[in-house]
């Protein structure tokens, strides 16, 4: 094989200049990690990590000389970030790690002068190559070569690697589900050996980790492909393999069919589906497991399922540190992902209210945006059931038109649109502030849901003027 290369005009100015700064002062520098990975499969990346010999407080005074802002970031483990053209640049003196033995941290860091023992402590090859401007890449392991086949291995034996930082395991199938590379043979296998460590890692850690594999869009491939590390971050969805729904309406267990779901939001979209649709299409069936019951002819049920999926999301979500911003949408659409809704006006722009109340969301688009993946969301479900029962998915397409019919005309959901206020409400209606308002506001709003009257103000008032 060639040998790989990068091009220096991919590199950007400022880790150049973070570069020159530290060698103008007598250090050697390097740039690692991350960009050297992408520059190889030529992919410009934006973020630079710099390592150097210099210990950190030379480092600092080499690049404040150079007239830079220097941030003591993380100083125990030899890093200061720099300030450079307005961007900031990791820069971290050569170490090796001590002992992990809360699996985690290094019990101690020994700082080096030798930027291949550095290399040595990282976790996969493709992120264990340095890179300079004139000395070229330095690829002490084969990272090179596995960025050029696809595969990610662990810097030496997998097992110590794992056994370093459990979080390393769910870190490789994000790489993996990232850059659509395979995972090494020895390395996936010690993955999943390892797996169950993953209980000991803060949850706030694995939820970082999971939204990275979500929003690759490959997260289908992660649940079908890395299962035990998939059940060990949350086990909530270890339930779902191999339950038979024993239902006309469904031909795969549980698990299957919330796999095929996942992947029918990304072709429905293109590969563009949102994170909290791909999230929801993970979680939407999660509420299952302990919603079946058998009727007297055998037939399994899932009643109350999306409202116990919700519960059983929140509480996940929650202890994953997922934001309420993200978290809220994604319940929505699990609470309501099979909610009965004829498509017609009225109905929808209930469910629409349904919708917009859990969710958090305000402005209109935002609701309409939500909407509109609810019946991504639907048709993806649909298109997992059984083949005779598929033909739902084509009928959504009349739950899009309604919704179109929504925004084109500007109708509403909530009192918060209504072309009047409170204020004349109580004009017209001769009442003094009080629940009374709120609930003319309610039956007004009920009334131009139904569309006998139009949402206009001197429609409403003439409404208001009747009561």
């Amino acid at each position: 094989m060639p040998q790989a290369t990068i091009d220096p005009a991919l590199a950007p100015q400022h880790g150049l200049l973070t570069l020159r700064a530290l060698e103008d002062a007598g250090h050697e520098a390097w740039v690692v990690g991350g960009w050297v990975r992408d520059a190889l499969r030529g992919v410009v990346a934006h973020d630079v990590d710099v390592c150097t010999s210099a210990p950190w407080p030379q480092s600092k005074v080499a690049l404040e000389a150079a007239g830079f802002v220097v941030h003591e970031t993380g100083t125990a483990h030899g890093t200061v970030t720099a300030v450079v053209c307005g961007e900031p640049v990791e820069v971290t003196t050569y170490r090796i790690d001590g002992a992990y033995t809360d699996q985690r941290h290094p019990d101690s860091v020994t700082f080096v002068t030798d930027v291949r023992e550095d290399l040595a402590r990282r976790d996969f090859t493709v992120n264990a190559m340095a890179w300079h401007p004139t000395r070229g890449l330095l690829d002490p392991f084969g990272g090179a070569k596995d960025v050029a086949v696809g595969v990610i291995r662990a810097v030496g034996d997998p097992a110590v690697r794992f056994d370093e930082d459990a979080l390393r395991i769910l870190r490789a199938v994000r790489f993996a589900a990232r850059l659509d590379f395979d995972i090494e043979p020895a390395t996936q296998a010690a993955l999943r050996a390892a797996a169950p460590t993953l209980a000991g890692v803060a949850q706030e850690r694995i939820g970082t980790e999971l939204r990275g594999i979500m929003v690759s869009g490959r997260a289908a491939w992660a649940l079908r492909h890395q299962r035990e590390v998939m059940f060990a971050a949350l086990p909530e969805l270890a339930p779902m393999e191999g339950f038979d729904q024993r239902s006309r309406y469904h031909c795969f267990d549980v698990l299957e069919h919330t796999i095929c779901v996942m992947e029918g939001v990304e072709q429905l979209t293109v590969g563009k589906a949102s994170e909290r649709l791909r999230w929801a299409a993970m979680l939407h069936d999660i509420g299952k497991p302990t919603s079946f019951t058998v009727d007297e002819a055998g037939q399994g049920h899932f009643y109350g399922h999306p409202g116990r999926g919700r519960d059983v999301s929140a509480i996940l979500l929650r202890r994953l540190a997922i934001p309420h911003e993200l978290a809220n949408p994604i319940l929505a659409l699990v609470r309501y992902h099979d909610r009965p809704c004829a498509p017609k006006v009225e109905p929808v722009l209930k469910l629409t209210a349904s919708v917009a109340a859990m969710s958090g969301l305000k402005r209109r688009d935002e609701v309409l945006e939500l909407m509109h993946e609810l019946v991504c969301l639907r048709r993806a479900d649909a298109l997992a059931k059984a083949p005779a029962y598929r033909i739902y998915a084509r009928e959504l397409d009349d739950h899009e038109a309604v919704l179109e019919k929504i925004e084109r005309e500007g109708l509403c959901w909530s009192t918060r649109d209504l072309a009047v206020s409170g204020a004349d409400v109580m004009a017209a209606c001769g009442i003094a502030p009080g629940p009374a308002v709120g609930e003319r506001l309610s039956a007004l709003l009920a009334d131009v849901m139904a569309e006998r009257v139009p949402n206009d103000r001197s429609s409403l008032l003439a409404w208001l003027g009747r009561g």
